[in-house]
């Protein structure tokens, strides 16, 4: 079938894995701002509460994943879509579940502790809380993905924008690049992009989208002044990196940016 069946595929795969993420988004959230009170009771009944369901929704939308990039496999390289399953660990990223979905209370009385009010520490923690849910179901899509892939026989994939919920510019540059299905896909906060596998197993090269690293090109000179079409200046090597993150994994960053590690814990 080809083309027209492929984007039917991640038509319906960009629906359906949109409305589990708003679905659960919202019930999160809702429960977060039903509680009476952020203390560490309504924490303890916070996580009790929503942490089946956080850990449920990722795995169906580990089981989507899989359902489509099987179809999506099947269809490039020919044969029967049999989705096997996959399986996901309720701890993607190596830390109990029950601590990360705390962290948001602890936020909250950080903020309260160095002078926040009330209002602001509580919006804070809800912001937090929004991260920690969107990144934890792209855990599951990418670990999904993976598995996935590699049981179909893929060697290469590519990060697939989401334009329906929007795309920041990292994505956009990223997605003018092969990964290997060996690795599993940077992500950020907030992303939305899905890994779809490369036809064939010859490598095709770092750069797969030439004209749209193009008219990144072309922007990124704009907001910088600088142009050097031949040479890429600015080198988006020196721009857009991949970071090594302790829980989430390989994480798409800005060189700029500083991530808090181990030597910037103040000695006891």
């Amino acid at each position: 079938m080809g083309e027209a069946l492929q984007a039917a595929l991640a038509e319906r795969y960009d629906a359906l894995s949109g409305s589990l993420r708003d679905r659960l988004i919202g019930f999160v959230l809702d429960a977060f701002d039903s509680l009476g009170d952020y203390r560490d009771a309504d924490a303890a009944l916070f996580i009790e509460r929503v942490l089946p369901v956080v850990l449920a929704t990722q795995q169906q939308m580990g089981q989507l994943t899989d359902a489509y990039l099987t179809s999506m496999i099947a269809d490039m390289l020919g044969g029967a879509a049999a989705p096997a399953g996959v399986q996901l660990a309720e701890a993607l990223r190596g830390t109990p579940p029950e601590e990360v979905y705390r962290r948001p209370f602890v936020t909250a009385y950080t903020a309260l502790s160095r002078g926040a009010d009330y209002v602001d520490a509580i919006g804070q923690a809800r912001t937090r809380l929004l991260s920690i849910t969107e990144t934890d179901l792209q855990l599951a899509r990418t670990h999904a993905a993976r598995q996935s892939m590699q049981r179909g026989g893929a060697r290469y994939f590519r990060r697939r924008l989401n334009k329906t919920s929007g795309t920041c510019a990292l994505c956009v540059i990223a997605s003018t690049q092969r990964y290997r299905v060996a690795e599993l896909m940077p992500i950020h906060p907030g992303c939305h992009c899905k890994p779809e596998p490369l036809p064939g197993n010859r490598d095709p090269g770092q750069i797969i989208d030439e004209q749209l690293l193009e008219e990144a090109h072309d922007a990124i000179t704009k907001g910088v002044g600088s142009s050097d079409r031949g040479g890429r200046t600015p080198d988006y090597r020196d721009v857009i990196i991949t970071r090594e993150h302790g829980e989430i994994g390989p994480l798409l960053a800005v060189r700029r940016d500083h991530f808090t590690g181990p030597d910037d814990i103040p000695a006891a």
